[in-house]
């Protein structure tokens, strides 16, 4: 019997690697999200330094208290700015989940079809190798019918 060969095997391949690629930019984006919420947090911790250094100094002047709130001001807008970042961000990251799905699933429809067709063919293998079992058994039960006996 020939050795089991999967006509579609380099569809199989062509889209693991696709789901590979598409895994990669998954995870890219989603360490974009992860960048997105240091900065922020970094933002928010400098702000609450910088209030706190200013509580515990001894002397507070005016100065002081204005850059802190024009500080908070710049905190503020630049948080704004990574929120938007980060729901644009998301949204993308939503999208390239849906298109990674897809692209497992229809990885798993081609493994599915190949396991399929391998049992198919060690079934039709388990066959032949039966039917040329009972044929040689058949031979030398008839071999051994028609030897004279003596």
């Amino acid at each position: 019997m020939k050795r089991f060969e999967f006509r579609l095997q380099k569809v199989l391949e062509w889209r693991e690697k696709q789901l590979e690629l598409e895994d990669a930019r998954f995870k890219q984006q989603a360490a974009g999200i992860a960048t997105l919420d240091q900065a922020r947090a970094g933002l928010e911790s400098a702000g609450l330094q910088a209030e706190m250094h200013l509580r515990s100094s001894a002397s507070v002047s005016g100065q002081d208290l204005s850059a802190l709130a024009g500080f908070r001001q710049h905190i503020l807008v630049r948080s704004r700015e990574i929120a938007t970042q980060r729901a644009e961000a998301q949204k993308q990251l939503d999208a390239q989940q849906k298109v990674m799905l897809e692209a497992r699933r229809r990885c798993r429809l081609l493994g599915r079809l190949k396991e399929r067709r391998l049992s198919e063919w060690q079934a039709a293998c388990d066959r032949e190798v039966e039917a040329l079992a009972s044929e040689s058994f058949l031979a030398r039960w008839a071999g051994r019918q028609l030897e004279p006996r003596p």
